[in-house]
């Protein structure tokens, strides 16, 4: 068979690629050599955002729409996007607070009409905003989203597959060549594939990519490593915090889980990509950004768990890794048969990407194209209100407890009705592996979410690695490996 497009990377890029080809009727053939978002895509700050710092640096336009697409992606995945409120106490500040107001006037109106509320000023009476912070302090409060990085790839991935696309994890890209009119790729396990287009959607690993398949580019990667820790919950409240460090950057707290407290990010130049970068040094630095703040200090000893992800940039020449474009650049090698690959971008303006790396393809390959996602849900995504749907969710299955129920519909939404099509009562859920993890949701991962090892189903399909404890993911680990692993 002769795909259309074979698409190298089962990161966001990739996976909306895919989504977007596949809703135009593309035969697609996506491999990825690990997990889907088994890299970058899932080693985010989860935010689906306009990226208010980035007007500090004249980034009006991607400000404008990625905050276009907040609207969308909100209105799409209800159940893994959800809006929150972000305060900016005006402490240790080295920017004015006009310069922040107007700022955020800026975001606003940049915003247009949108589903989430304007921003205003922080009171000092206003307790439950106050009450974390070592002091109380003016400041701002504004509006974004927060998401599961790693289910939103998974969801456009899924979406991609309901409409004929081909999804190959642990498949690697071996070779590339051209052969007339079509790519030749030679893939692991002795296989191959045949394709009208190749899209490099690799991430950090654009380059290798390119030199596997004896290409070149004009463009150049800037690597910049972001490290976050995670560490139990330090605050009440559902609000997160963006806290301003004296060396102009900012650390975002965001309640994550729960019952914890996700703390990043930093922007760490790297001469290469690794396949599991580390946080180190980092922890101390994210440690000392929250003390500034918070009246409950933290330390290293409190982080229960770090990530870090190498963001693949555009190298557009600045010199500071923080102030680097996170603005996303296509090029296409028009020599038949054609090669698009894909440099920089984010997981907010992801859709958007897909839209337009499809539209120069249909361009150069003379292919008609329609721009359909736009108002596309994703898969479980058709929630008019997810308390409502929530409330629905606890009334059909009442043995799921609420800590179970909210998750499971955070993560699911209408797919919960096809995953428990069968069950009536708490037994048939199957063997229980804790924190409320049972054999119905895991051999859904298995057989609808490409879930291959233990590992991707509790730290990619799910965060239950953070609320297992060691023996029931040891446990789990035995059970996966006797049912599902050769």
């Amino acid at each position: 068979m002769i795909h259309d497009l074979l698409i190298v990377g089962g990161g966001i890029n990739g996976a909306a690629i895919a989504r977007e080809a596949a809703i135009n009727g593309l035969s697609v053939l996506l491999v990825e050599r690990g997990d889907l978002a088994s890299a970058t895509s899932s080693a985010s700050t989860k935010l689906i955002h306009g990226g208010l710092r980035y007007l500090e640096y004249g980034k009006f336009r991607l400000v404008r729409e990625a905050l276009q697409e907040r609207e969308r992606l909100l209105a799409a995945a209800p159940h893994v996007i959800r809006p929150v409120r972000f305060v900016i106490p005006h402490a240790h500040a080295v920017r004015p607070r006009w310069m922040i107001r107007a700022g955020l006037f800026l975001y606003d109106w940049l915003g247009g009409k949108s589903r989430l509320p304007r921003s205003h000023s922080l009171q000092l009476l206003d307790r439950c905003l106050q009450a974390p912070l070592k002091r109380p302090a003016k400041g701002f409060v504004y509006n974004d989203c927060v998401a599961d990085d790693s289910r939103l790839t998974l969801l456009n991935a899924m979406d991609a597959a309901h409409h004929g696309a081909e999804i190959r994890t642990r498949t690697e890209l071996i070779s590339a060549r051209r052969e007339g009119s079509i790519w030749l790729a030679a893939l692991s396990r002795g296989e191959e594939a045949r394709a009208r287009v190749l899209v490099n959607a690799a991430g950090p690993w654009v380059a290798e990519t390119l030199s596997r398949s004896a290409a070149d580019s004009t463009a150049h990667i800037r690597w910049v490593k972001g490290s976050h820790i995670i560490v139990p919950r330090r605050y009440e409240g559902e609000q997160a915090y963006l806290l301003q460090q004296p060396d102009r950057r900012v650390v975002f707290a965001i309640p994550y889980e729960d019952h914890f407290t996700l703390i990043g990010t930093t922007d760490l130049a790297v001469d290469a990509p690794s396949a599991t970068p580390a946080c180190a040094e980092e922890i101390d630095y994210l440690c000392t950004a929250t003390n500034l703040y918070f009246s409950r200090s933290i330390s290293a000893a409190d982080v229960v768990h770090s990530y870090s992800g190498v963001r693949p940039l555009y190298d557009d020449g600045v010199e500071d890794s923080k102030a680097v474009t996170r603005d996303y650049v296509l090029e296409m090698d028009e020599n038949e048969p054609p090669l698009l690959s894909i440099f920089g971008g984010k997981i907010t303006t992801a859709r958007r990407l897909a839209e337009e790396a499809l539209a120069l393809i249909a361009d150069t390959c003379a292919w008609p194209h329609y721009r359909n996602s736009k108002a596309l849900v994703f898969p479980g995504g058709a929630i008019a209100d997810f308390e409502e749907f929530l409330a629905q969710v606890r009334i059909f299955w009442p043995f799921l407890n609420n800590s179970q129920s909210l998750r499971m519909a955070r993560a699911y939404g209408t797919m919960l009705h096809e995953m428990l099509h069968d069950v009536r009562e708490e037994v048939h859920m199957g063997h229980r592996f804790g924190a409320g993890f049972t054999e119905v949701e895991a051999r859904w991962m298995h057989d609808q979410e490409w879930a291959r090892t233990a590992e991707d189903c509790l730290w990619r399909r799910s965060k239950l690695g953070l609320h297992m404890t060691a023996v029931e993911q040891t446990i789990f680990a035995r059970w996966w490996r006797e049912n599902f692993e050769p």
